[in-house]
């Protein structure tokens, strides 16, 4: 199963950094927070990633065209046939496509955009600034075992996004827009996808949380997976640092691997 990541917006909520690099590509512990969720993934089997890029993707690019190197120990032998001699490499054994979903394309855009990396395959859909203890085997086994369209992870959080209502047979029942006083639980990515939520995104301009997702609710095709561990967006700079101080801790809820 493919592993789908949205990398392609300008994450201005972090000033300082996205004028440099994507969001995704912003370090926590001196690695891209988009590397360690493509560890998680991995952890659990999960080897072969789309990425959706868009602003600076380049820096993605560039980012896994070295990647192999700089995971290894390396001789440069210039005295004979300019030999490249690879040591004990420790890059992980990924299949990584990389694909250009445009500057300003929105998060529906993107995933249309890479429908065809995808076929007929059930695939998996997550953000690209944020981390979970999500256990991911248990969440494609709850999506299997329900055979709707689309899997949503539900996360209890302080509310900073959009709202699910989710009745007691874990279907959801409407989206909406958080309010002040507002407990309820969110949408936090690492979705599981039927190749037919393609046929709910009509273009560039379509934001997948709204039109299709929404679509999904009023057919009953949309499901949530309850997760009540850790789960964090790095979606400010004081995200960042916590990030950071978790990771340097050396007790990060997310570092499985």
């Amino acid at each position: 199963m493919k592993v789908v990541i949205l990398a392609g917006g300008f994450g201005t909520r972090i000033i300082e950094e996205s004028y440099i690099r994507p969001k995704p590509m912003v370090e926590i512990g001196g690695m891209p927070i988009l590397w360690h969720i493509m560890k998680e993934f991995f952890y659990y089997g999960y080897d072969e990633f789309i990425i959706c890029a868009g602003y600076k993707q380049h820096i993605i690019k560039e980012f896994f065209a070295d990647y192999y190197l700089h995971r290894s120990d390396i001789t440069f032998d210039f005295s004979a046939d300019n030999n490249i001699i690879i040591h004990n490499n420790a890059a992980e054994p990924w299949k990584v496509t990389i694909i250009d979903t445009g500057l300003n394309t929105m998060t529906g855009g993107r995933v249309k955009r890479i429908r065809d990396y995808i076929g007929n395959e059930t695939f998996m859909l997550t953000y690209g600034d944020g981390v979970s203890d999500v256990n991911i085997s248990e969440l494609v086994d709850f999506h299997k075992s329900h055979g709707k369209m689309a899997t949503i992870t539900a996360i209890s959080v302080n509310q900073r996004f959009g709202v699910l209502d989710i009745d007691e047979n874990s279907a959801i029942k409407s989206m909406r827009e958080k309010s002040d006083v507002d407990g309820s639980v969110i949408n936090g990515g690492y979705m599981v996808l039927e190749p037919q939520i393609f046929d709910l995104i009509e273009g560039d301009e379509t934001v997948f949380e709204k039109e299709p997702l929404e679509s999904a609710v009023k057919m009953g095709q949309l499901m949530a997976y309850k997760h009540n561990g850790f789960w964090q967006c790095m979606d400010t700079q004081r995200d960042m640092l916590q990030l950071e101080a978790l990771w340097n801790s050396g007790s990060a809820p997310w570092r499985k691997w």
